[in-house]
């Protein structure tokens, strides 16, 4: 008898999007197939899957134990989100060769469904690093009697929704700072730099809208600019390890002495990046906007204002949108709503106050002259007959427009 051979050994995951790319989250049941081809006829033991989610982290350091003794200190650390494993065909037990409880498999494909829950718990986003990773992925493992098992290893996406629609997400940051600059004895005037922008969170693809003023009052020539940050910290064994890398940056017109220059929401846009990690207790992925001075020959002058990466965009009414829509019951098409173009004026006051009411009201006013007099003074009647006054015409025109004031101060002369 001719024993036949294994062709290949695949993996396919049945995708819950369009895209037809594996992507999970916490509580998704993870489902698909095993796809084994074979020429001939072969005998299995055993079909089996495990499937696995965890975080690890490792670097090393070199220390010195005296004048001429080195050695090198390993950091690691490791989460385990969940362990998983199934026999798809065959039995658990692979620890003999004996020909009992084989199983024939004749040529051609054949297909092995498979599936398991992820557990209803944070799951840190998918994400490689420098000195750490959080992987998930699903192991097939065929066994077969007298012969190394086959095996196939494939990966799967996790991600760990963060909606940028809360509140803390949706709240501005800003900064400001100063700064003076000293040669020896001499003083120059200060550099003023502040900063905002519109949220916290953003998701990959939007552009982020700064809106600056840098006011450059010293005897330097100066450059503004901005750039977006990514921090990933590593921890194990009580240390911590910083990579900091650059997403993302723009620069400012130079300014030279006693010129300002203002930023009406200068556009940087976010690329393609992981979303924040901030559930994780051995990796943190966070984001920042930096928007600083550069100062030749000098520190420079910086804003850090925080960021969140998220996953879900903003919605079109905000976090009222979210909290709305995230509730299973209602189906609402958010996105056909539409604000009027004007507002609504408010109800004549006819409409409220009838004239009936109005004329009893003045009525009992004159009830009250004599408890007026005795105890209240004029201020009671007052309140009483202008109770039921119509209001003052309705206008979307403010007819006292706030003045502005006093402009900044210049720079100083030298």
């Amino acid at each position: 008898m001719v024993l036949g051979k294994v062709k290949s050994l695949t993996i396919s995951f049945d995708c819950l999007n369009d895209s037809n790319i594996p992507v999970y989250s916490s509580g998704d049941t993870v489902s698909g197939r095993v796809s084994l081809e074979v020429t001939g006829e072969i005998r299995v033991r055993a079909l089996k899957i495990h499937a696995r989610g965890h975080a690890k982290v490792r670097w090393t350091e070199s220390r010195n134990a005296g004048s001429n003794t080195a050695y090198t200190q390993n950091y690691t650390e490791e989460v385990e989100y969940f362990n998983h494993k199934d026999v798809l065909l065959g039995h658990e037990r692979d620890e003999d060769n004996s020909e009992e409880g084989l199983h024939t498999i004749h040529s051609g494909r054949h297909e092995y469904a498979f599936s398991f829950e992820l557990p209803q718990i944070p799951l840190a986003t998918s994400f490689e690093g420098r000195h750490g990773s959080v992987r998930y992925w699903v192991k097939a493992e065929l066994h077969r009697p007298w012969l190394l098992p086959v095996k196939l290893k494939k990966e799967f996406t996790v991600f760990e929704h963060i909606d940028i629609n809360t509140p803390s997400l949706l709240s501005p940051q800003a900064g400001t700072k100063e700064k003076t600059l000293c040669c020896w004895l001499c003083t120059s005037g200060p550099i003023s730099l502040s900063a905002k922008i519109e949220r916290k969170g953003y998701t990959p693809g939007e552009s982020i809208q700064i809106f600056a003023e840098i006011e450059n009052c010293s005897s330097r020539m100066v450059v503004p600019k901005a750039t977006i940050y990514q921090t990933q910290a590593f921890y194990a064994k009580g240390k911590i390890k910083e990579v900091k890398q650059l997403v993302a940056n723009l620069r400012g017109e130079s300014l030279s002495s006693g010129k300002t220059e203002t930023w009406n929401g200068k556009q940087l846009k976010i690329p393609p990046v992981s979303p924040s990690i901030l559930d994780c207790s051995i990796i943190r992925v966070e984001y920042s906007l930096m928007v600083y001075v550069d100062i030749p020959g000098a520190m420079d002058l910086f804003l850090n204002l925080p960021l969140v990466i998220g996953t879900i965009p903003l919605h079109p009414f905000g976090s009222r949108t979210s909290s709305v829509s995230s509730q299973g019951s209602v189906n609402v098409n958010w996105l056909g709503l539409t604000l009027p173009e004007r507002p609504e004026a408010p109800p004549s006051y006819a409409e409220v106050v009838t004239e009936e009411n109005r004329q009893s009201s003045l009525a009992s006013t004159a009830a009250f002259d004599d408890f007026e007099r005795a105890f209240q003074g004029p201020l009671f009647a007052y309140i009483q007959e202008f109770r039921f006054l119509p209001p003052p015409l309705y206008s979307e025109i403010d007819p006292n427009p706030d003045q502005p004031t006093d402009e900044r101060p210049s720079c100083p002369s030298r």
